[in-house]
């Protein structure tokens, strides 16, 4: 019985990355002995086991097959004649397809070493195949890393999308991939792939239709990538993805991923309001109504986001000048006494609130130079 640390943290440790996630790799052994050495078994599906005191994964070496369409349709096989490089040759990318050895030394029999110091994302073996959910890997890697990907890999990809493999991809697999892909450092680089391999069209349909203009996909990378630069949040992302679809298909996009309500809110608004939250000058009834339609004095957080979608939507605004400016404003209509208004109201409560809400705006002046 032999272990090896696999995938990425091995790819991460060339990197120079924190090691984080740390999986194993067990060959010559059985499920009976793992559990006879105190390992714990996790994995419904594949031969999985938690060590008895790290905790760490550690994975029966194992082969594939594919039996039926989609990411599901495998059968594995897992027995001690399985190798090293056998468990290996499954798997993605090159990468990702290394081992450590307990002596430290290095297993890398696909060249993942090469392509790591070169910059490129290549398929280890024709079984790429045979799993949709690679194109989205694919993606998701060239967005983290800024990788290119191989020219026969990209050719691969494209003739699944072709085959429709693609098609079979299951709602939450996808948003799953591409929320990860967008909270990654260059997330511009995971749309790029997916629409050069044809994958974008069928996924994200809607997004793919918008780039009927030469200069969307430029001006939607320059949004992606400023949201990253600046550490926002994945509904701000989202938002910044489907700023240019309009209410209607970004809300049939939303449905068919099943996207959190937090990121089709985040979307509803910014679309909604990306005209008027950049205006200087809306008259008190105009930034009221923004306010109440953003919902700010219960949810604050949900106008912090509008905003932060502006600043990437508008790169040459202020995000100090549109926060200073709205923030004044919900201030000034926060400090409004509602129980004493109430108190004294002849019974149009709320538009005794909302009077003095507007008094309050109109009656100030936003601070400026911060």
């Amino acid at each position: 019985m032999k272990t090896y640390l696999v995938g990425g943290s091995v790819r991460d440790q060339l990197l120079g990355l924190p090691d984080q996630d740390r999986d194993h790799v067990v060959v010559g052994s059985d499920a009976e002995e793992m559990a006879k050495q105190g390992f714990r078994p996790v994995g419904a599906d594949f031969p999985v086991f938690l060590h008895p005191e790290t905790h760490e994964e550690y994975a029966l070496a194992r082969t594939e097959r594919k039996t039926a369409p989609g990411y599901k349709g495998f059968v594995f096989h897992a027995d001690r004649g399985v190798s090293l490089e056998d468990d290996l040759r499954r798997r993605d990318l090159t990468i990702n397809a290394m081992a450590r050895g307990e002596d430290g030394t290095l297993i890398d029999p696909f060249n993942g070493e090469r392509d790591l110091r070169a910059g490129i994302l290549r398929h280890v073996s024709d079984s790429f195949a045979e799993d949709p959910v690679r194109i989205l890997r694919v993606a998701r890697f060239a967005a983290r890393f800024g990788f290119t990907v191989a020219p026969e890999t990209m050719a691969l990809m494209r003739r699944m999308v072709e085959a429709g493999e693609a098609d079979a991809l299951v709602a939450e697999r996808v948003w799953q991939e591409i929320a990860r892909g967008l909270m990654e450092k260059s997330p511009s680089r995971m749309v790029a792939v997916l629409r050069e391999c044809g994958a974008l069209a069928r996924i994200l349909a809607e997004l793919d239709r918008s780039f009927s203009h030469p200069d969307a996909p430029d001006r939607l990378a320059a949004r992606l990538d400023c949201a990253a630069g600046r550490g926002y949040a994945l509904p701000v992302r989202f938002a910044l993805l489907v700023l240019d679809l309009g209410v209607e298909h970004a809300g049939e996009l939303c449905a068919r991923l099943n996207a959190p309500n937090d990121c089709r809110e985040a979307a509803r608004l910014a679309i909604c309001e990306r005209e008027q939250v950049v205006l200087a000058d809306l008259d008190a009834e105009s930034t009221l109504a923004l306010l109440e339609r953003a919902d700010a004095f219960r949810r604050p957080d949900r106008l912090e986001r509008l905003l932060e979608v502006a600043a990437c939507d508008h790169p040459r605004a202020s995000m100090d000048t549109m926060r200073g400016r709205w923030q004044w404003a919900l201030e000034a209509a926060r400090s409004v006494d509602s129980a004493a208004i109430a108190k004294r109201s002849q019974g149009d409560i709320g538009g005794d609130i909302r009077r003095a809400r507007l008094a309050a705006i109109a009656s100030l002046q936003p601070a400026t130079g911060n």
